[in-house]
């Protein structure tokens, strides 16, 4: 947390003589009870002792004192707000070894449904756009605030052979480039989401791709999807097919995204939810004076009730 107006800090200060003045005011109040009157008699005369709830109001009321204080100086915190608008394009492999079984129905069937709850998950002002690899890769939607029609898109997607990674990312930067030419001068935040089960065979190579994206200042962020064990039957043969982790790490690292590893349903859910988040949310910093003068008046109330409820007397 930081200050708009730290000197006013320095009132703290006070806060705390009044805090030493109490204590002291309570020890020499009950060194004068002992000094008229002996111990037997003084348990005998004195009422019973409310204990602590005779403190209390009092320290609520400094406990007040110094949240107020701290209002006074515009406290200014991290706080997690929605984003207004954004651009995300969502680019799917659909290469034949997402055909693989090891989750269940097969890899491209779940991947198809993850990607639809994502794209209905976001803020209906964002910008959603689809591409698919294999050999080349396609704008299949391009970016916009129609989700619906990402979401057919996503429906309508089949599966043929090669994987194009590199291919993928620099598609997608052109379909950003497209809207960007459309949008005011000043842009949307862009994120790129690429999942893919395999490695690049086909195309531009991975580190083309990441260099053209970190130029462009868009994030990409990689999902390795299926597990080591996944296999396809293709022309008679099981082919194993594991997702080339280490590729697409080194591709969301490059450019500042985020790298994710699935090899289940659950988990690939869990991850676009993860994605989701945060997307569709930044940090900012904001005054919280209002918040701070706030609980400062609640304890000041509380302060109040409960000295009134026991004593009925304002503290």
């Amino acid at each position: 947390m930081k200050f708009e107006q730290p000197l006013w800090l320095w009132l703290l200060l006070i806060v705390a003589a009044l805090v030493v003045a109490y204590v002291f005011a309570q020890r020499r109040r009950s060194q004068y009870a002992v000094r008229f009157a002996t111990l037997p008699m003084l348990e005998k005369v004195a009422p019973k002792s409310p204990g602590w709830r005779r403190h209390a109001p009092a320290f609520a009321f400094l406990a007040a004192l110094t949240v107020l204080t701290i209002a006074i100086a515009r406290p200014v915190a991290d706080i997690r707000v929605p984003r207004e608008r954004a651009t995300v394009v969502v680019a799917m492999d659909i290469s034949n070894s997402m055909a693989a079984t090891d989750v269940a129905p097969n890899r491209f069937e779940v991947a198809k449904a993850a990607a639809t709850e994502f794209v209905q998950s976001l803020p209906e002002q964002f910008n959603v756009g689809l591409v698919s690899f294999a050999r080349t890769a396609n704008v299949v939607a391009p970016p916009s605030t129609d989700h619906q029609a990402t979401v057919d898109a996503i429906g309508g997607l089949t599966l043929t052979d090669s994987t194009a990674i590199g291919e993928a990312v620099m598609t997608s930067l052109q379909a950003v480039r497209s809207l960007d030419a459309d949008a005011a001068e000043d842009p949307p935040p862009t994120r790129i989401v690429l999942l893919s089960d395999g490695g690049n065979t086909s195309g531009r190579p991975i580190e083309e791709a990441a260099t053209a994206a970190t130029e462009a200042g868009v994030p990409v962020s990689t999902i390795a999807y299926g597990t080591p064990e996944g296999t396809v039957e293709l022309q008679g043969r099981s082919i194993p097919v594991p997702a080339d982790a280490e590729s697409l790490r080194g591709l969301a690292d490059a450019t500042s995204g985020s790298f994710y590893s699935a090899e289940s349903d659950e988990e690939l859910r869990n991850v676009y939810s993860d994605l989701q988040s945060s997307i569709g949310w930044t940090t900012e910093e904001r005054e919280i004076t209002n918040l701070v003068a706030g609980i400062a008046l609640a304890v000041a109330l509380l302060a109040g009730l409960a000295s009134l409820l026991w004593f009925s007397r304002l503290p």
